[in-house]
């Protein structure tokens, strides 16, 4: 098709349509690529697919917070590690009742003697909070919490916790 101009006939120009629509799509397929790849990451990347606790050794559990299991010591149910960024392990065992002062002082020597203030929970009969930022050697957590119940005259349950934070 042509126009006039002056009586004259002018050839009508061509539009740039096809070359916006060009340019606008571009964002939009970016955007739709992204959108897939962060899809194909999360989907296959275990780490985020995990939730929950982990069942681990539980001289591990200990280990990590500097401490090691009593002699004679019982373990109580499953040792879990959990964490992301921040670790957190768990540990329960049972040992003898006469024996937790002795072992806490022996495992930690520089912290504060272990006492009935302060305790979490309705059951707990002593508990010591240990910040470990002063380096204790072999020790991967930041602070250990260990809680212990007396269950009779001669047993203790003791849960112990060790998290970096």
């Amino acid at each position: 098709m042509s126009g006039t101009q002056g009586g004259a006939a002018v050839p009508r120009g061509r539009t740039r349509w096809g070359l916006l629509a060009a340019i606008m799509a571009v964002p939009g397929l970016v955007l739709v690529g992204l959108v897939a790849l962060v899809a194909v990451w999360v989907t296959t990347d275990d780490e985020l697919i995990r939730s929950g606790p982990e069942k681990v050794p539980c001289a591990d559990a200990l280990r990590f917070g500097g401490a090691a299991l009593p002699e004679g010591a019982q373990v109580v149910g499953v040792c879990e590690v959990q964490g992301f960024q921040d670790i957190h392990y768990r540990a329960a065992f049972r040992m003898p009742r006469a024996e937790v002062r002795e072992w806490l002082a022996a495992t930690y020597p520089d912290a504060p003697a272990p006492g009935t203030e302060l305790c979490v929970g309705q059951e707990t009969d002593l508990c010591l909070d240990v910040d470990l930022t002063a380096d204790k050697p072999g020790a991967g957590a930041h602070a250990v919490q260990v809680g212990v119940e007396y269950e009779d005259a001669d047993t203790a349950l003791v849960r112990f916790a060790a998290f970096t934070f």
